[in-house]
């Protein structure tokens, strides 16, 4: 499998890893075909991500997707963020393995999974059109449904 300088570097160097206690909105997804887990963690301030970190138990593209999702987000306000696709971080990183373009996928998941959380603790109206009527389940238990998963 070959994977871009990009993808390696953000897999050898991950940015934004780690934890963050007092995160505003937190979002987790994994894939149990795959074994990938993500969680994000953001810390918005005035509408705008000031901080995200991550910690995803996965393979090398798992953890340069997660990287280059938080690198995509910090510093832009949530509506930006709200924008991020899998198809954006595939692109950042020079390309994805076919195999491997699920992980740009539960980036994406998670990314908007932490956002959901951050609206819900605020009381903000969430949109079906952004954040879908309820959960598809692909999240958890891959079964082929999402754009770009391999179930």
């Amino acid at each position: 499998m070959l994977y871009s300088e990009k993808v390696m570097d953000h897999f050898s160097n991950p940015r934004n890893l780690g934890k963050m206690d007092d995160a505003d909105g937190v979002g987790e997804v994994g894939n149990a075909k795959c074994g990938d887990i993500m969680k994000i963690y953001l810390k918005i301030e005035d509408g705008i991500i000031v901080d995200v970190k991550f910690n995803t138990f996965g393979c090398a593209s798992a953890i340069a997707t997660s990287s280059m999702a938080t690198e995509l987000i910090k510093g832009q306000p949530i509506e930006k963020a709200l924008e991020l696709s899998n198809k954006a971080v595939v692109e950042a990183l020079d390309g994805l393995p076919p195999a491997k373009i699920h992980c740009s996928v539960l980036a994406e998941q998670a990314v908007k999974a932490a956002l959901k959380d951050y609206y819900t603790k605020n009381g903000m109206e969430l949109d079906p059109a952004i954040f879908g009527s309820e959960d598809c389940g692909h999240c958890h238990s891959c079964d082929g449904g999402c754009d770009g998963c391999e179930g």
